[in-house]
Order: C-alpha cells, then structure tokens, then sequence
C-alpha cells in the first residue's frame, strides 16, 4: 500500500497512513468510539479493513465517512 499516493481512503491502508491523509481522520475514529480508551485502542499498523473487522463496524461506511472529509 502506498498510502502517500493515494488521495482516498481505502481498505488496506494503515490507521497511521489514514491519520496522515487526513487530520480529521482522528474525529471519525472518535465517533466510532476507537482510540479513545485502554480497551478499545487501534494500532497504527492496523489496516482500516483489520479496524472494521475487530470491532464489528462496516467497513464500507468507515471508507465511506473518512471519505467524506476529502
């Protein structure tokens, strides 16, 4: 994944690479409840794909709101 050319956000990127696209990228995640707390912290090297999975959540409406900051 070459997340610096990449103008979207797109399921195999990394939540580093996601946060680096976009600054509001951390307020999406926040409103799904990720990253806020010890017991439910993502890693950076997550994929978005490997995010949606563990957590239960549609990955095609995360790609969806984190596209919609663009």
């Amino acid at each position: 994944m070459t997340g610096t050319a990449t103008r979207q956000f797109v399921s195999d990127m990394t939540v580093e690479e996601a946060f680096a696209l976009h600054p509001s990228a951390r307020w999406v995640f926040a409103s799904y409840h990720l990253g806020g707390c010890s017991s439910c912290a993502v890693s950076n090297e997550e994929t978005l794909e490997q995010v949606a999975e563990a957590y239960g959540l549609s990955l095609e409406q995360l790609i969806r709101d984190l596209n919609s900051l663009l």
